[in-house]
């Protein structure tokens, strides 16, 4: 081969040997890469794992608001009602008080 003035084979045959480890060295990469930042990756994973539990703590303080919303709805049910409650919950509601009672204001901070 060298008579005819051709190179020697040895160099290409050298880089074609590199092309797939390089090749799947930057698969590798990208796949690492979207394992961490990527959408469902390990920091949207950690994001999600701190909404979830804001979630469950919101949770549970609506569902205690709900529970004392249920109670004074029940006990304004026709079978229990309570005139005191009912009396209390239409002053409060109307803005209204009676002549002979005294109305003290407060500060709601």
């Amino acid at each position: 081969m060298e008579r005819f003035g051709l190179v020697s084979t040895h160099e290409p045959l050298r880089l074609r040997l590199l092309v797939l480890p390089v090749l799947c060295g930057l698969l590798l990469t990208y796949f690492v890469v979207n394992a961490v930042k990527g959408d469902q990756g390990l920091r949207a994973w950690s994001a999600l794992a701190v909404e979830i539990e804001t979630l469950r703590e919101n949770l549970d303080v609506v569902s205690a608001d709900r529970a004392r919303l249920e109670h004074q709805v029940a006990l304004l049910r026709p079978e229990s009602l309570d005139p005191d409650l009912l009396d209390e919950r239409a002053r409060a509601y109307l803005g209204v008080s009676r002549p002979d009672e005294l109305t003290i204001y407060r500060d709601p901070k």
